[in-house]
């Protein structure tokens, strides 16, 4: 069960929100899901470090991307919103 949190989030860039989940989308290999580091994914956006991980925290509470072992990818449900050309630039 889903519990919300009584704890304030931190403020988020939602420019930088949708740069990462529109990073994590492409398939770069050949239709397979790539996965990031966090450090891949701040050299590609030349994002700052703190920022970064600001909107990963928001993007992971709301369940848009997934981490495990140090590798970020979209979630399954925006991968299924993106086939769905329902993600737009």
């Amino acid at each position: 069960m889903h519990t919300e949190s009584s704890e304030p989030v931190a403020a988020s860039d939602p420019h930088l929100e949708r740069a990462i989940v529109l990073a994590l989308l492409i398939d770069d290999d050949g239709g397979a899901q790539r996965r990031w580091t966090r450090i891949e994914l701040g050299e590609r956006l030349e994002s700052d470090e703190h920022e970064l991980q600001d909107a990963l925290e928001h993007l992971l509470g709301a369940e848009v991307i997934c981490i495990a072992d140090g590798l970020l990818w979209a979630s399954a449900a925006a991968r299924r919103l993106d086939e769905l050309e329902l993600i737009a630039i």
